[in-house]
């Protein structure tokens, strides 16, 4: 790989990096703070169904982002990238389970600013309404399951240990779907930038596998999303799963299974256009914030159990990084440009 391609990927390497040190650890975050499974467990599952997700249905959401903002500059690109990825490491550092999507989209918007170029209106729109929809579907949905779930416990009638073991099983298996989903879903945010400005040879794999040069972006971007699970995560996992809202095991799965289902609802082209031909709107393709849907599913729990379970103090310090993640992301990407180009 040419090095100067491989430098300018390196900012959005370091956003896939932010990414699986942030919002990936959300898809196994309630099952290591319920101590349902070890640490380095969750991250060999967490990175390999992020590979799978992002390789093999990571466009739709790329497409949409591409919309926001074409850009043609290799290393302007990279700059985007850089500024969203350090605006999530700085989240992160607070232990705050920011969004990728919600700096990426900043990122984006700062540099059509900084090239005084008009941010499309109707791709805006449509993505900061999934800001909203997406933690209130998710909370639906989990305050939907955990009844649901509890009734099936019951009627089961096992015993505790054979409660423990399906409940782990359960979680495994949700946290892979979930990390699936999350890598199809959120790789836009990590490579969507440079999908107008790289463009590979399609790579042919001893004749069996055969990978187009935007496959062949996502499998970098995701590889460095595994990183950042291994490096960095365990701190959000713990904020998520265990200090804003106590959760039992068999909550922790209806977290995982409500964002899960919500990102899949974001991703599926085939779900999509299936909408359409039932005459509704087709459901928009694009990169939600896999911290506001397991936020959003912790706060449902909280709410049908009782909301003074919920520690607002610890909700309110999300919400803040929420309102200034695009902000400062936004602002650094801009910044960032018209530097280089005063210099």
């Amino acid at each position: 790989m040419d090095s100067l391609i491989l430098f300018s990927l390196a900012g959005g390497l370091f956003l896939g990096w932010a990414l699986g040190a942030n919002d990936s650890a959300n898809v196994f975050g309630t099952a290591v703070g319920t101590r349902m499974l070890r640490f380095r467990t969750a991250a060999i599952l967490c990175s390999v169904g992020i590979l799978l997700g992002a390789v093999i249905s990571g466009a739709g959401p790329t497409a949409t982002l591409g919309k926001l903002a074409a850009i043609s500059s290799l290393h302007e690109a990279g700059i985007a990238s850089a500024s969203a990825g350090l605006t999530v490491f700085l989240m992160t550092r607070k232990g705050l389970p920011v969004s990728t999507s919600q700096a990426i989209v900043g990122a984006l918007i700062g540099w059509n600013i900084a090239n005084s170029m008009q941010t499309d209106v109707t791709v805006i729109t449509k993505i900061v309404s999934t800001w909203i929809i997406c933690p209130l579907l998710a909370a639906v949905i989990a305050a939907a399951l955990l009844p649901l779930t509890g009734l099936a416990v019951k009627a089961s009638r096992m015993r505790l240990l054979q409660l423990d073991a399906v409940t782990r099983w359960a979680l495994v298996l949700a946290g892979f779907f979930g990390a699936y989903s999350l890598g199809a879903n959120n790789i836009a945010n990590v490579m969507g930038p440079f999908a107008h400005s790289i463009n590979f040879e399609t790579l042919n794999i001893a004749n069996l596998v055969y990978l187009s040069p935007l496959q062949q972006l996502f499998l970098l971007g995701s590889i460095a999303v595994a990183v950042g699970v291994f490096t960095y995560s365990r701190q959000v996992m713990m904020t998520v799963g265990k200090d804003l809202f106590e959760l039992s095991p068999v909550a922790g799965w209806v977290v995982v299974m409500a964002h899960s289902i919500v990102l899949f609802i974001f991703t599926s082209v085939t779900l999509s256009q299936w909408v359409a031909t039932t005459g509704l709107p087709a459901i928009p393709l694009v990169p939600v914030s896999s911290s506001q849907a397991v936020i959003g599913a912790v706060i449902g729990i909280g709410l049908i159990r009782g909301r003074h379970g919920i520690r607002w103090r610890v909700l309110g310090g999300i919400g803040l990084g929420w309102l200034m993640t695009p902000l400062v992301a936004g602002a650094l990407c801009f910044g960032a440009l018209t530097l280089i180009r005063l210099v």
